[in-house]
């Protein structure tokens, strides 16, 4: 089961609620000014999952109204892309580029860093949300922008994928074990990067930068989707493209790693999941490099001492002692 932390108002004195609620949607988003015509009888109801890097959380509230202003930003900003599903309720946001209504089924995305209000309506509204690092999926400031406040609904193509994942997700998590929280996020993280992709690309003549970048998550999801695949190089994910291997190395020079370090990399940190994973303890080592993408152990090695200081036997014998 994954770890979750819920909130219900009828738990707090009546006198408490809304500021505890202030306080919550401070942690699990961003600190906000909240107004509500219920402040002073606040009923609402918050289940926060604990999802790797992203946070998946459900709510039930009284209207209100959201507001984060450029002081708060400045005060403190987790710089975080927020995606609502809104099950129940009709509202709007407003940003200094971008009036947005929504409505049953619609995905509301936003941004910890503009400065935006957001109004609720509907008794109570029901929504569920997930938050996701911006170090996750880089984006350029004009390019945010396209992505914030843009208008995608809930029941068709990319929207209705990611929608889909979090409304089984949050469903039941008895079936989930921690070392799944992970997975689940990566999964999550692919989701939303594919969704931003379309968003971008549904725009009318999109500047070379967002064209560039919007290849690039693309081709990001492409390659943890296929990092099993022993055959997954610098070659292989141009060909899928349609582009040049060089022309593949060039997008990638803003990045933090070239491809093949990239790749390296996301397959080093499964394994390293793997390896300690209880569903993998009898696993033999090179079974899992395998699984991973290393069909030779020796590689499998190597690279991972050079990532992580030690090797795959000393870590998994490390971990399983401190469980005993």
């Amino acid at each position: 089961m994954l770890d979750e932390m819920v909130f219900r108002s009828d738990d707090v004195p009546v006198q408490d609620r809304f500021d505890y609620w202030v306080e919550l949607l401070g942690r699990t988003h961003a600190p906000m000014e909240l107004l509500s015509d219920h402040a002073e009888d606040f009923h609402a109801s918050q289940r926060v999952l604990d999802v790797g890097a992203v946070t998946v959380w459900s709510a039930r509230f009284q209207p209100l109204v959201f507001r984060r202003t450029p002081k708060l930003i400045r005060q403190s900003d987790p710089e975080a892309y927020h995606l609502s599903f809104v099950l129940r309720g009709t509202g709007a946001g407003i940003w200094r580029h971008r009036e947005t209504r929504y409505k049953p089924y619609d995905l509301f995305i936003n941004s910890s860093s503009l400065p935006n209000d957001v109004h609720s309506s509907g008794d109570p509204v029901t929504t569920m949300a997930l938050e996701v690092p911006k170090a996750l999926l880089p984006l350029s400031r004009d390019m945010a922008g396209r992505i914030v406040g843009a208008p995608v609904s809930g029941r068709e193509g990319m929207g209705a994928l990611l929608t889909g994942f979090l409304t089984q997700l949050t469903a039941d998590t008895a079936g989930y074990r921690p070392a799944d929280r992970a997975r689940l996020g990566t999964v999550l993280v692919d989701l939303v990067a594919a969704l931003f992709a379309h968003v971008l690309e549904a725009g009318d003549s999109l500047p070379p930068e967002t064209h560039r970048r919007t290849l690039v998550l693309r081709i990001q999801a492409f390659i943890r989707e296929h990092l099993h695949d022993p055959c997954l190089t610098p070659a292989t994910v141009a060909a899928a493209h349609h582009i040049s291997t060089s022309y593949l190395h060039r997008l990638f020079r803003d990045e933090d790693a070239t491809v093949a370090a990239w790749i390296r990399r996301l397959r080093l940190e499964a394994a390293r999941r793997d390896l300690t994973a209880p569903g993998f303890r009898t696993a033999p080592i090179h079974a899992i490099a395998a699984r991973w993408g290393f069909p030779r152990a020796t590689d499998f090695s190597r690279a991972y001492r050079t990532a992580y200081g030690t090797t795959p036997q000393a870590h998994r014998h490390q971990a399983l002692q401190g469980h005993e």
